[in-house]
């Protein structure tokens, strides 16, 4: 085939092959199968390879992804993208349209979308090509995940029209399907589960590796023309049409109201079974003004549109019957209590457990077994009992109490003083805590082994393959393929995964060790300073408190760790396995000498970070010389704040400690350059 036969025959693959993503994505009418659609996209692959020249930014190829990024690039929005405030019943709806009306002069009509709980974001359309997609940060600026979003399949590459210029707003998310089937992937490789659909959705977009992004399944809708040529739209209820008519993915269900008592009778309509059935989740409606010619008029606050609010749906609550409560013994002992309930229907799934906490939390609200007792979903995903009902006691019910034995090895279970949590005193001579350490030892922020999860530890302890973490590193393939769920890829890669972990930093070892009180940032600290095992098992209580971020406590757990023989033991192996015990040159580097733009800088984060998680803004700040501490004090330097940051802002303004958020924190990031 010659080039200007391959080049038409691209573009026709190419047409047919959009057309086909939207019909089956956006429309849900597919025309073809799977397999006459991948063939498609197979011959379309065969044709861009052989014929590099013709590969352009807007193919459907380029959807899976390219090569990981080492940073997010800053984007400042056309506009500001606002938050929105918020409503919880009727009153707050009619304030609102009272306002409106105050401003307008007369009655106004609205409509009413969903809620999408998801991530926002901006996308830039140049000629009808996605040219440009960034995250909504702080509002004036996020960050530039263009590769990202190309990944999504109903984010089209192309508009229906080829506009000269077109930026929108939409929401990133996860449907129902897709988070359970990721939550359950990574709890089946020993990865810590994201706690809702939104927290996955907003992880899984900020990946570096567009390869990772690509694999979570993400959708889209888009809501909002925030700037265009070559077009016009007088009302919101046009701008969704309109969007519609480009081939973007528009939410089907929208309503237009002719006054708020509209309004009011279709939030009455959006009954929890309603929610429940649909594919995705939403945490509310937005009500928003029609006539955009009134949005100028009304305004905005520094926060948020006068022009539109979100309607909260109430948390769903249910009652039910606590049967009983069992004990789930963790890695490093801790006893934790689970309420085993009456199953319930609640907030669109089955409710059957629901956590405890600890002992004082269940003498604070009283519960007993037997009570009946009213639950609601934290967020509405986490099952929490919110009070006793008393009045429906029987004299049955029975006062629960932490048992004096560990259920699991029957070693003797006590409570630290100061501490709420009870603990077997087993040790490594409790299965329980040795299932659980060696599945945080494979954990993703520990040694990373893929690919060995919660079923498989529990596997290769039952067959007596195993019995601590070290062992893994003499596991040999003979040993794997009697086992279920084993053949000869699956256990070469296990294998591969296990020997590939030996090579982890030692902060990644110091932390996958389960030191008690030695999280990520101790275990950064005390491989920074000591730079092998050995200088550290030897280093006194007074040099270890010497450090930032470890205080008496932290340091007596290290002692305590290092003076246990059979810990001594387990590293042995470790080290005669070959696993890497010393740090890096630059890993070892003095933190009495910090390099970098924060160099000698102390910060606190507190609350939720727009568009980071707060362990990527802890490696930001320590990989450019800075620390993280814990709490505020007159030597801090900054507050990094976020979403409902809490008691450590009202300590920073007290102090007047600088606060700052992240835009902020990546201009001091900047500051070298």
């Amino acid at each position: 085939m010659d080039l200007p036969t391959a080049s038409q025959r691209v573009a026709e693959l190419r047409q047919r092959i959009e057309e086909h993503n939207y019909r089956y994505y956006i429309l849900d009418q597919p025309l073809i199968s799977d397999r006459e659609y991948d063939a498609l996209m197979q011959e379309l692959i065969a044709l861009e390879e052989a014929y590099p020249e013709l590969v352009t930014p807007d193919s459907p190829t380029r959807r899976v992804g390219g090569a990981p990024r080492e940073e997010f690039n800053p984007v400042r929005h056309p506009q500001v993208l606002l938050s929105l405030n918020d409503a919880f019943d009727a009153g707050g709806l009619l304030d609102f349209d009272r306002r409106v009306r105050e401003i307008t002069g007369g009655r106004v009509a609205y409509i009413i979308e969903p809620k999408i709980d998801g991530l926002t974001v901006a996308l830039t359309y140049i000629d009808g090509t996605f040219t440009l997609g960034a995250t909504r940060g702080d509002g004036q600026a996020g960050e530039e995940v263009t590769a990202n979003l190309r990944t999504i399949p109903v984010l089209p590459l192309r508009l229906k029209r080829p506009l000269p210029h077109l930026v929108v707003r939409g929401e990133v998310y996860m449907t129902k399907t897709a988070f359970a089937r990721l939550n359950a992937g990574r709890e089946e490789a020993g990865e810590p589960l994201f706690a809702n659909p939104r927290n996955a959705a907003a992880g899984s977009l900020r990946q570096l590796d567009p390869r990772v992004t690509a694999g979570r399944n993400l959708s889209l809708f888009v809501y909002q023309v925030i700037s265009a040529t070559g077009t016009a739209v007088a009302t919101q209820a046009e701008a969704l049409d309109f969007l519609e008519e480009m081939g973007l993915p528009v939410n089907p269900y929208r309503v237009l109201a002719a006054d708020i008592q509209a309004v009011l009778a279709e939030v009455e309509a959006w009954t929890p079974e309603r929610r429940a059935a649909l594919p995705y989740e939403i945490d509310g409606l937005v009500v928003k003004v029609n006539d955009l010619a009134l949005h100028p008029i009304l305004g905005a606050t520094a926060r948020a549109p006068r022009w539109a609010l979100a309607y909260k749906f109430p948390a769903e609550q249910a009652t039910t019957r606590v049967e009983g409560v069992i004990l789930r013994v963790g890695r490093t002992g801790v006893l934790t209590p689970t309420a085993i309930l009456t199953p319930v229907r609640l907030a669109g799934t089955t409710v059957s457990r629901a956590t405890l906490h600890n002992e004082d939390y269940i003498r604070e609200k009283d519960i007993r077994v037997s009570d009946t007792v009213v639950i609601q979903k934290a967020g509405d995903i986490i099952p929490e009992v919110v009070e006793v009902l008393p009045e429906r006691r029987t004299g049955v019910e029975e006062v629960f109490t932490i048992p004096a034995a560990c259920p699991a090895c029957g070693a003797a279970v006590v409570r630290p003083p100061g501490e709420a949590a009870h603990r077997c005193t087993g040790g490594l001579a409790c299965p329980a805590q040795v299932l659980e350490g060696i599945i945080h030892f494979a954990s993703r922020g520990a040694m990373d082994i893929q690919g060995l999860g919660p079923a498989i530890v529990a596997q290769l302890l039952e067959a007596g393959l195993i019995h601590d973490a070290a062992d893994l590193y003499y596991l040999k393939k003979e040993d794997l393929l009697p086992l279920e769920r084993f053949a000869e890829q699956s256990a070469a890669n296990l294998l591969a995964a296990i020997a590939a972990s030996k090579e982890q930093p030692l902060e990644r070892l110091l932390f996958a060790l389960g030191i008690r009180h030695v999280g990520e940032r101790a275990a950064r600290v005390l491989a920074g300073h000591f730079g092998t095992l050995e200088r550290l098992a030897a280093a006194p209580v007074e040099e270890l408190t010497a450090l930032p971020d470890i205080g008496p406590r932290i340091a007596e757990s290290i002692r305590e760790f290092f003076a246990e023989p059979r810990n001594l033991a387990v590293l042995e192996k470790l080290k005669k396995a070959g696993v890497r015990m010393q740090a890096e040159a630059r890993e070892a580097e003095a933190p009495d000498k910090p390099a970098g733009p924060l160099a000698g800088k102390t910060f606190v984060i507190t609350g939720t970070l727009p568009g980071i998680t707060r362990q990527e803004a802890e490696e930001l700040i320590t990989s450019a010389g800075g620390r993280v501490s814990g709490s505020v004090s007159k030597k801090t330097d900054y507050v990094v704040a976020g979403e409902k940051p809490g008691s450590k802002y009202d300590r920073a303004r007290e102090l007047e400690v600088p606060v700052i958020d992240v835009a902020g924190l990546r201009q001091l990031l900047r500051q070298d350059e």
